[in-house]
């Protein structure tokens, strides 16, 4: 049987493989003649077969007998297997090519030798690229004043991974240039292109004067009562430490856990959070009543602000009042607050609050005219990693909140109530009323003296989630259009 040599460097990205691969399959080409080689790697034992590429010429003078088609999935799983460092890996890549041709479903069977081995390969390529992610630690440059801030990182990966890990790095820091270097090429990405360099590197010196500080870090978060060592091998193998600045600080912080638990026993109990007292005494004490009727705005923020009648202040920095002219006319009620409001105590004066501002002046509203408030006092949100992300309230809390608003609606006597989306208006006119019956139109409730116009619009948060397209702008200015009808309504400065 002739045998044909077909050689790769070490680094070689998928496509050289592919298109060998390719070659042999269409002129039918079995496993067995074909010696896969690496440049510069070993000879057989009596010197007989080179790497010099006369092999991929003798082949390609062959004429083709097939055509060959592979799977999407196929060469997705060759593609990852190729990244792996293992000498046989070309081989074993075309083994199975030429084994998917009679069997389709060959990668199905994870009890196949060849399966086997790929799957272990891929995998090995999978916690090499997991390592890097978590392992890598960049170092800041000096750079002239202006320019973009630049950081460099070294790192040893164990299989040809660059390629595949580079895409995770380019995303998450977008806002630096930076380069890292390994043994099997380089990464580097300057704000616009990510370019990928098998050419193997020297490790650089590194240094950028934050050791001290990030050791200090590293002690203080060191949780001496969970030392779990070869948890801690397992997961941060050795060969990575001389990479890493606080792994010489580990020895001593594993010797001395054993005392600092000893101390941290002996001490005494300290005073929960505030956050968690808050949360204890709503679960364990019973509903406070509702203070008394409130006689004017100042008494009601007091009361407002002491409010226990629902979760939410356990976790919100404070309960965000009303704000605007005691005798206004025309009162506006929103949702809840913000992020913003919940931090500043004081509603409408994050993004929402700006979009319906600029609204208001667009329309010729003053507003120092208007009582701005919410239907909820509390701010409802989500934790997502640092950021607070905004939760409607729900109806036990629109409920918990509702004497506060009749309390506010009662000391202002106003003669416009503008509702600004859905859950103000639940909060006004109760479950029944839909704001998709009710948007834009005005309507009047009571009679007499005790007569209130009332006033449904979007809340300007939705607006926001539109965007500035076509929908949005149109939205916006109806939105605007509802707001100029407050201009024509009778005695707005309650003069």
């Amino acid at each position: 049987m002739t045998r044909y040599v077909l050689t790769l460097e070490d680094n070689a990205a998928f496509e050289p493989w592919r298109e060998m691969a390719r070659a042999a399959l269409q002129r039918a080409i079995p496993p067995e003649a074909l010696d896969w080689r690496i440049r510069g790697g070993e000879r057989d034992l009596f010197g007989q077969i080179t790497d010099d590429g006369d092999g991929l010429e003798a082949l390609t003078a062959l004429p083709v007998a097939k055509t060959v088609t592979l799977r999407a999935s196929c060469i997705a799983r060759l593609r990852d297997l190729l990244c792996h460092s293992d000498p046989g890996r070309f081989a074993l890549a075309y083994r199975i090519a030429w084994r998917v041709q009679g069997n389709p479903h060959l990668l199905e069977v994870v009890t196949d030798a060849d399966i086997a081995r790929a799957r272990i390969m891929v995998r090995q390529n999978r916690e090499d690229c997991h390592k890097m992610a978590s392992f890598l630690r960049f170092r800041e440059e000096p750079v002239q004043q202006g320019e973009r801030r630049r950081f460099l990182a070294w790192f040893e990966p164990q299989h040809h991974i660059l390629e595949r890990i580079a895409p995770f790095f380019s995303k998450r820091f977008t806002d630096m240039d930076w380069m890292i270097l390994t043994p099997r090429g380089s990464i580097r990405w300057d704000g616009k292109e990510l370019v990928c360099s098998p050419e193997p590197c020297e490790q650089p010196e590194l240094d950028d004067g934050f050791g001290e500080l990030w050791d200090t870090y590293y002690a203080s978060t060191f949780n001496p009562a969970r030392v779990r060592t070869k948890a801690m091998r397992r997961e941060m193998p050795g060969r990575y430490w001389k990479n890493l600045p606080e792994t010489r600080l580990i020895p001593q912080l594993v010797a001395g856990a054993e005392a600092r638990v000893r101390t941290m026993a002996e001490q005494e109990l300290q005073p929960a959070p505030a956050f968690h007292e808050r949360l204890r005494a709503r679960e364990q004490l019973p509903a406070e009543p509702m203070p008394d009727v409130a006689e004017n705005l100042e008494d009601l923020a007091v009361q407002v602000r002491t409010c226990t009648a629902c979760p939410l202040h356990c976790s919100a920095t404070q309960a965000v009042v009303g704000e605007g002219p005691a005798d206004a006319r025309i009162m506006v009620v929103g949702e809840q607050p913000g992020d913003q409001e919940d931090l500043a105590g004081r509603p409408f004066v994050g993004p929402a609050g700006q979009l319906l501002h600029a609204a208001l002046g667009e329309a010729g509203v003053d507003r120092g005219a208007l009582y701005l408030t919410n239907a909820v006092k509390h701010f409802r949100f989500r934790l997502q990693g640092r950021r607070r992300i905004h939760q409607s309230p729900d109806a036990g809390h629109v409920a918990a909140c509702r004497p506060w608003l009749e309390q506010e609606i009662a000391l202002i006597r106003p003669k416009l109530i503008v509702s600004l989306g859905a859950t103000a208006l639940r909060a006004l006119d109760g479950p029944g009323m839909a704001m998709s019956d009710v948007r834009g139109t005005s309507w009047t409730v009571g009679r007499g003296e005790n007569a209130v116009r009332r006033l449904a619009l979007a809340h300007p948060s939705w607006l926001l989630r539109l965007g500035e397209g076509a929908l949005g702008e149109s939205e916006r200015q109806r939105f605007v259009e509802g707001l100029a009808r407050l201009r024509d309504f009778p005695d707005q400065s309650g003069s």
